[in-house]
């Protein structure tokens, strides 16, 4: 099948990361396949947010039906077969999304890019697990032609932020992540001595985060009453409007990170031994990594000389 094939199905779940970093391989498929029907598979928290990006004709939210749901997971297979696909682009490559592959038995299969067994271009390369997201995702589309990764555009996605009033300049402290995985968190007084650093410096301090963030936003703000908090406040397109517009960020190795240094704020993302960032790090063109096996020993010192302020 060529660039010129009609129906396209992407499949891409994932947590918010991974969906940022799935944008540039959404980019290349939608440049190759101009005038194609695309069809993207994905979760419901994503899918209001990735419609706005136009790359997409329609999006489908899957579920993700357990076998113990039986009559969720027949009205997928029947979709997916109603879907009339030529070709899949797996960007997911999970057990899940693999066994969707056998959903299309009997009878034609569609072209399928990704590692189910069986499939027509298969991402067989042994380096896959050890290159970073992009680079997978690069090295899995030239297996189907694409060989152009344009740079991430998320301009779609910015919404309108004078809501939050917020004075500039402005860093932005994101101190959240995974709540199953606290190892991945830099302590939070370290964030509130961060913050009180940055607030002396004459910038406004703004907090993301969700409801797991409550504690650790409110003992930032013990340390720096000025702080804003914004938790539970913004969505996917405030995260990317005020990314573009903020001085600097810094924040955990979590999902508001990937947008934020994608949308070209100065970044800095840090990681503790619970994860490698050779493998998962935001990409943007001002991202800085910090690593240490576990980020209690990480000073705020440390970080604030890596900051640049003076723009």
């Amino acid at each position: 099948m060529t660039s010129q094939t009609k129906n396209i199905l992407v499949i891409k779940h994932g947590a918010l990361g991974d969906v940022i970093l799935a944008q540039s391989p959404f980019q290349a498929i939608r440049a190759f396949h101009p005038d194609a029907h695309i069809t993207l598979l994905t979760t419901r928290p994503f899918a209001a947010f990735l419609q706005k990006s136009g790359l997409f004709d329609d999006v489908w939210i899957d579920e993700r039906p357990k076998i113990s749901q039986p009559g969720k997971l027949l009205a997928l297979i029947r979709k997916l077969r109603a879907g009339r696909f030529d070709r899949v682009y797996d960007l997911q490559t999970s057990t899940r999304s693999n066994s969707y592959f056998r959903f299309f038995s009997p009878g034609k299969k569609p072209e399928w890019c990704g590692i189910a067994k069986g499939c027509s271009h298969p991402h067989t390369s042994p380096s896959r697990t050890k290159i970073h997201t992009i680079e997978r995702h690069a090295d899995q589309l030239k297996l189907a032609g694409i060989d152009q990764m344009p740079a991430a555009d998320f301009s779609w996605a910015k919404s309108d932020i004078s809501k939050f009033e917020l004075k500039a300049p402005y860093a932005l402290l994101v101190p959240g992540g995974a709540a199953h995985r606290p190892e991945k968190r830099w302590p939070a007084k370290c964030f509130g001595e961060l913050a009180a650093y940055l607030d002396g410096k004459g910038l406004t301090v703004a907090l993301i985060g969700g409801p797991a963030e409550a504690e650790a936003i409110a003992t930032i703000i013990e340390i720096c009453p000025a702080a804003k908090d914004l938790s539970c406040q913004t969505d996917f397109g405030d995260i990317a409007a005020l990314g573009s517009e903020a001085t600097v960020a810094v924040g955990n190795d979590t999902g508001p990170l990937h947008l934020i240094s994608a949308v070209g704020c100065q970044t800095v993302v840090l990681f503790s031994r619970a994860s490698d960032p050779t493998l998962s790090r935001p990409r943007g063109p001002q991202v800085r990594v910090m690593q240490k096996d576990s980020l209690a020993d990480l000073l705020p010192l440390d970080v604030i000389d890596q900051l640049v302020l003076d723009k």
